[in-house]
């Protein structure tokens, strides 16, 4: 120890030597200026390995001495002794030594008053034992000549006398303790009170955020439910104005003709609400499936392409879609990444008046990964509203929002979606600077293989019936038309319960069938068909506008010989039917 400065030596011969060696370290505790409370740690510490060294080992030194000069001066003081040594020295240290006559205990109890603690002990050779004890800090640098002399002229007290001292500050000690328990049971008193607020409060929350759950459920059952109910009557108004705008029931006038157009674009946009709404409802309820399948991204960028070349603005935007044919193949939901870029896309278009929209792709981390980036010339978002525009139906406010309709879906959904897939969207955008989206998702999405439809083999119709079941009129009538100039009869049945007497008494060679109908739905009918001998081979086709999940079209597909989406084509309703309808009349005619 560099700088030391001895003060004091006390040799360790007989029992009372003990106790001077205590004195000794109070009192010069004392002289460095330690408070009373460390000045007993101190001579605590000092008393319980003198102790040991004339118990253990027949006799000892204690040396007292100071570092000065150091940046953090202490007192140290070393007691040493050359008996036998300390047998398991780490588990007395680690505090896990037990033993009958107590050895350990007042080398655990020294190290935890000391500042530092040092033991050096090997068999036969004696034991070592090194602490110290910081000094007061702002206390002057103490007189080390001054101190040595002081302890020189002043003879030590009697043992009586410290043991009278010992048992004051015994008193002291546990007046303390006794002091410090009732303040620590005011605590305690204090901590439960507090605890059982907590509890309350967790459990407030707890039962909040089960009313929020529930209620949560409850909305998107509703925006589920009233989605199917609206889509319905939609894609029925859709394929009617197409039917006007086809001019089967006369012409029309132009002036009729641009009505019955902006019924159709209205009824579009509503569409496209109700969609979005019943996306979102699934996503948040859990019930989105994703089906992967693998794909070429410039295979997608080419769709891209196609569907946005005649909305863009002639001569006032350009839309740039870069080439990505040096990106690896994808294996992810195809149509899922589609809808979100397609929801970019559409969003940079309608906020950019002039200038440029571009799309392009990199692979990230080694290819593992795909960047998708939707950049524009537009108006630019504020930061502080960046997240707000990812919140459902939130809008920034501008003069082009103002002139653009929008439901404040679209951004939502397609961030829900591209967390599904397994990746996120961020925007980085300023006012009057544009705004660039940045779509991540792995390029392998799980494993699984896409769903695959297998087109029935084309047959020339026969002389058939066909039986539409679906409580919408509409829907009914718009099978009728689809299936004029064939050689099919169309019958009608309002709901499940006539259309199931209806199959039992005409035998028809093609059932037509909805799904949602009120009092018997489309699939306890079709379960009731399969049953009567009567009905049992007649071929359904599920004709729906809802949105199925797996299971349901697992469940069909048992019974269901299609399943077909309402507002499709005509000719993909009437080849389907024909098709079925001449495997039916191969297969036998029925008694």
């Amino acid at each position: 120890m560099t700088g030391t400065q001895t003060l004091l030596t006390v040799a360790l011969q007989r029992e009372s030597d003990v106790v001077a060696a205590r004195q000794r370290a109070r009192e010069l505790a004392g002289l460095l200026r330690f408070e009373p409370v460390e000045q007993t740690r101190i001579a605590t510490a000092v008393s319980e390995l003198a102790r040991n060294a004339f118990l253990y080992a027949g006799g000892g030194l204690v040396s007292f001495s100071v570092e000065p000069e150091q940046r953090e001066p202490a007192l140290w003081v070393v007691v040493s002794d050359r008996g036998p040594g300390i047998a398991n020295l780490k588990a007395v240290l680690s505090g896990t030594y037990q033993s009958s006559t107590g050895m350990g205990l007042g080398i655990i109890g020294a190290k935890r008053l000391m500042d530092a603690f040092q033991v050096d002990s090997r068999p036969g050779e004696g034991t070592t034992v090194r602490m110290a004890k910081m000094l007061p800090r702002g206390a002057a640098s103490p007189d080390v000549p001054d101190i040595a002399a002081k302890l020189a002229r002043h003879a030590p007290p009697s043992p009586l006398t410290e043991v009278e001292q010992q048992n004051r500050e015994l008193l002291q000690t546990l007046s303390e303790l006794k002091r410090r328990q009732e303040e620590l049971s005011w605590l305690n008193r204090e901590l439960t009170a507090t605890n059982r607020g907590v509890v309350a409060l967790y459990a407030e929350l707890d039962d909040r955020a089960e009313r929020l759950k529930r209620a949560d459920e409850v909305k998107s059952r509703f925006l589920s439910y009233m989605s199917h109910e609206f889509r319905t009557p939609l894609i029925s108004s859709q394929s009617l104005c197409r039917l006007l705008l086809e001019e089967d029931a006369g012409p029309l006038t132009e002036e009729q003709v641009k009505q019955v157009r902006l019924i159709q674009k209205s009824q579009q946009e509503l569409l496209e609400l109700v969609n979005d709404l019943l996306d979102l409802a699934k996503v948040e309820a859990g019930k989105t499936v994703l089906r992967p399948s693998a794909f070429r991204v410039a295979d997608l960028f080419a769709t891209m392409r196609g569907m946005f070349r005649a909305v863009v603005p002639g001569g006032r935007v350009l839309l740039r879609i870069d080439d990505s044919e040096e990106l690896p193949e994808m294996f992810t939901d195809e149509q899922r990444l589609g809808q979100i870029l397609r929801n970019l896309l559409s969003n940079a278009l309608k906020f950019t008046e002039r200038g440029e929209v571009r799309l392009w792709a990199e692979p990230v981390g080694g290819g593992a990964r795909v960047a998708f980036y939707v950049q524009d010339s537009g108006i630019g978002i504020p930061v502080d509203e960046q997240e707000r525009i990812f919140e459902e139906f939130s809008q920034v406010e501008s003069a082009i929002q103002k002139r653009s309709k929008g439901t404040g879906l679209g951004l939502p959904l397609s961030r829900r979606l591209a967390a599904l897939l397994g990746g996120g969207i961020t925007v980085r955008s300023a006012p009057g600077e544009g705004s660039t989206f940045r779509v991540e998702v792995p390029a392998r999405l799980g494993s699984g293989a896409a769903e695959v439809e297998v087109a029935a083999p084309a047959a020339r119709p026969r002389d058939r019936k066909v039986l539409v079941i679906d409580d919408d009129e509409a829907s009914r009538y718009l099978v009728n038309h689809a299936l004029q100039g064939t050689r099919f009869q169309v019958l009608e049945a309002p709901d499940a319960r006539v259309g199931i007497e209806r199959a039992c008494a005409e035998r028809p060679d093609v059932i037509v069938l909805d799904l949602v109908m009120p009092g018997i739905d489309g699939m306890a009918a079709m379960e009731q068909l399969k049953r009567d001998h009567r009905t049992r081979e007649i071929p359904v086709v599920i004709y729906t506008s809802g949105v199925l999940s797996s299971e349901q079209e697992s469940q069909l597909g048992r019974h269901a010989a299609l399943i077909l989406r309402k507002g499709g084509s005509r000719e993909e309703l009437t080849d389907s039917i024909a098709s079925l309808a001449g495997e039916s009349g191969r297969s036998g005619e029925r008694p």
